[in-house]
Formats: structure tokens, sequence, C-alpha cells
């Protein structure tokens, strides 16, 4: 470990916006033992953390002064502008991770905007709720600056898995939209299997604890091979199990039991019209991996 990195381990950091998730990751660094300076819009929420040993700022610019390491987590990439602006001359030397959620081409602004004002710069993901940060199971993704991930690494570990992927600022907000879509297509087609089923009387605890829950995980299963097949192109290795013109035929049983059942298939119609889609298009004797290749509206 290098002396940089080590002086790191308990160094002060600032954090700007204390919303849940801010607030989670202030606590977390007082509990390590960081010296930790707040500022929020709303004072009440930072003199909250003061009891707790936070020093709290009267404004962006005297927060951002106070320590090396400047966390910026607001809601949103044009908060993180209003929040910064007053402050952008006491960037200067300071490492700026911002984990706001946002778009690749917000967070490759952001960092032209922070590096010009001669700050070393992190975009990231925070892939966990706040009660999860600083346990088992957070995971943060951070991608910009390789030089600030390396210095900050154990400071930034307090908060869970510190994962680096890329020095483009906008690979962490890809990834984690990319991570928030498939969660949301999980939860999506999960709330429209336990509506058909029919909650109440704890028919929809039974149902996911002794089958939906089990089958998802078997199903997930199949998902690194979906991977594989798209990498490499080949989509007909399983094509004779359950190919996409025998999926698509049977589709219409889905929309038709949740009519009946009086549940609204509208988390369903996308998947069914790209079915319709790969076999007009000549991909039904394929796998459901194919399906991927029909989403990008352009190919790198």
């Amino acid at each position: 470990m290098s002396e940089r990195t080590s002086a790191d381990a308990a160094g002060g950091v600032t954090v700007l916006g204390l919303g849940a998730m801010g607030t989670a990751l202030a606590r977390t660094l007082l509990a390590a033992g960081h010296p930790v300076t707040v500022w929020n819009r709303t004072r009440a929420r930072a003199e909250a953390l003061a009891a707790e040993g936070a020093t709290v700022a009267d404004t962006p610019e005297a927060a951002t002064a106070a320590n090396p390491l400047v966390i910026v987590c607001v809601l949103d990439y044009a908060a993180v502008r209003q929040t910064l602006e007053p402050a952008a001359a006491a960037l200067a030397g300071r490492t700026l991770v911002n984990l706001t959620n946002g778009t690749p081409a917000q967070a490759g602004e952001t960092a032209a905007w922070a590096t010009g004002h001669g700050a070393d710069y992190l975009d990231g993901g925070i892939m966990a709720i706040p009660p999860m940060i600083g346990h088992p199971g957070a995971t943060l993704l951070y991608s910009g600056s390789r030089a600030a991930f390396d210095t900050h690494q154990r400071t930034l570990e307090r908060f869970g898995v510190a994962a680096y992927l890329d020095k483009d600022p906008g690979a962490a907000p890809l990834y984690d939209i990319a991570l928030l879509s498939a969660m949301y297509g999980l939860f999506g087609g999960a709330l429209h299997a336990i509506a058909l089923v029919g909650p109440g009387e704890g028919r929809a605890t039974e149902f996911t604890s002794t089958l939906l829950f089990p089958w998802l995980q078997a199903m997930m299963a199949s998902v690194p091979e979906f991977a594989r097949q798209l990498d490499t192109g080949d989509f007909d290795s399983r094509s004779a199990n359950s190919n996409l013109a025998m999926q698509a035929a049977a589709f219409g049983n889905l929309f038709d039991t949740s009519e009946a059942a009086g549940v609204d298939p509208l988390l369903l119609r996308p998947m069914e019209q790209l079915l319709r889609r790969a076999v007009a298009e000549g991909h039904g004797d394929r796998d459901v991996p194919a399906l991927g290749t029909l989403l990008r509206t352009e190919r790198r």
C-alpha cells in the first residue's frame, strides 16, 4: 500500500447532499473514524449529523474547501451543478466523487467541468439502498480518474465493494443503468406473476417463497450463457429446446390468461412484440439471446 493510500485510510471527507443516501454515506464515514464535513440545502438534516461528530459547513464552498475528498450525492445532475457552481474555485487540487444517478453523457459533461476547475473526477453508481451502505451486499461502481480511485480506494471501500470500471467517466452510470434495467425487468415480471395468482390471504407470500423465487433463481442461471452467446454470436446451441418461433406462438397464452384474471398484460407486451419481430426477421430457429441483437439501434 502506498503512503498516499495509507494516509487516506482515515482522512477527512466532505459530503454534499444529505438525503437518505447521502446521510448513509456520511454516517458510514463517521463510524469508520473519518473527520466528516457536511452540507445540505436544508440545514436541519446537517445538524442531525453534527450530534454524531460531523462538522456542518454553511456553504458548499466552505464544505468543499475543508477536505481533499469531496463526495456529492444529490437528486440529479442539475442539482450537482447547482451545488458545485458556487464552490468551483475550491475544487482545485481536490478529488470530486459524484454518486448521483444520471446518464453517461451527463457524467462526461460534469467530468469536463470539474477537471476544468482543477479537480480529479470520479463518477459512481451505487448498487445498494441506503441501509446497505457499509454492510455486505453493497457495491459501488466507479469510473474516471484511476489515480483518484487508487488514492482514495480504502475510503471508498467503507461504503461497500468498490469496483473501478474504466477511465471513461460515463462507464459507471452506463453500468448502473444497465443493472437497474435488469432489476426493473425482474421486478416487473415478478409483480405480474404475483398479480396473476391473486394476492391476499397469504397466497402471494406462499407462491413467492415456494415457487416464484426458486423458479427465478433457476432461470437466472441461464444468464451467463446468454452473455456468452451474445459475445460469440452463437445463438443456435440451445434452439432445439426452446426456439423463438415456439415461444412466440405460445406467448398468446400469457395474454389470454392475464386478461381472464383481470390483470393488465402491459408488462408483457414489449417481449411479445420483440418475439414476433424476431420470427418475422428470420430468427425463429434461434435461442432467446438472439433477441438481444434486435435491441441495439446501432452496431458498435
